[in-house]
């Protein structure tokens, strides 16, 4: 039998008499793969996930107090609108709502303010008129840009079933409805000599209009609060600009008799 001794010569002499030693960049014989090894390989090659789906370990505190008034504000525009369908809490009422729909809607007041100047024979008449005109275009071409800006989605249990819209329509963000109706209130409180309860009623109107762009399921909560807040400030832009014979003379004698 031979010796433990002899069989390690023999292995030292088959290498020339040196003894060679296994590099630790070198790799020994292949093992086979076990299908745990084989599931880590598929793992590691797979595609890396969207930066979307990837959680954040250190959001900073502004992003978790907007993504926490994000999901107030969409919880809460859901609740509130109670009259988005004919099958809603309130579908029994959403044929009126579409009735206040219509009195905020730009269309009726570009109309309407038109036909005025066309019928005023009063250059004081025609000079509010001229403003408010000027102020619903402003007004038209403001929520335009912020909406083809922001192209903020419209909420997903509104009914696109509005009133004469336009490619931005198809945005929420702001409210027209909302700003129009804060503008044209500041506008009529100011110019027109109203008595009290018909200066309550435009009040009350504003804020109906308002209120029905959530309940119709047309807005979120923050597209009306911002729209309210936006026309109040364009009704500062169209005091600061106000036209008149002075400033405007070609206007106003175009609409002169």
């Amino acid at each position: 039998m031979p010796s433990p001794r002899s069989s390690r010569e023999r292995r030292a002499g088959g290498s020339g008499g040196r003894l060679e030693f296994l590099s630790l960049s070198q790799r020994g014989p292949a093992a086979p793969d076990s299908p745990s090894r084989r599931k880590e390989s598929s793992g590691a090659a797979a595609a890396p996930l969207p930066e979307e789906d990837c959680m954040k370990l250190n959001p900073s505190f502004v992003g978790i107090a907007l993504s926490s008034l994000l999901a107030i504000d969409l919880w809460a525009s859901k609740r509130l609108g109670v009259c988005a369908g004919e099958g809603s809490a309130w579908g029994s009422a959403r044929p009126l709502m579409k009735v206040v729909e219509v009195s905020g809607h730009g269309i009726p007041w570009l109309l309407g303010t038109f036909y005025g100047l066309c019928q005023s024979d009063s250059s004081a008449a025609r000079e509010v008129l001229l403003n408010l005109l000027f102020a619903l275009l402003l007004d038209l071409v403001m929520v335009a840009v912020v909406k083809g800006l922001v192209k903020r989605p419209r909420p997903t249990h509104n009914k696109m079933d509005m009133f004469v819209t336009i490619s931005v329509d198809k945005y929420s963000f702001p409210s027209g409805h909302a700003t129009r109706a804060a503008l044209v209130c500041r506008f009529i409180l100011r110019h027109l000599v109203l008595a009290v309860p018909l200066r309550v009623l435009v009040v009350l109107w504003a804020l109906i209009v308002s209120i029905s762009r959530v309940m119709l399921g047309r807005h979120n909560m923050t597209d009306v609060l911002f729209g309210l807040l936006l026309g109040y400030a364009l009704y500062g832009v169209v005091e600061h600009c106000w036209l008149s014979p002075a400033t405007a003379p070609a206007l106003f004698a175009l609409w002169s008799h």
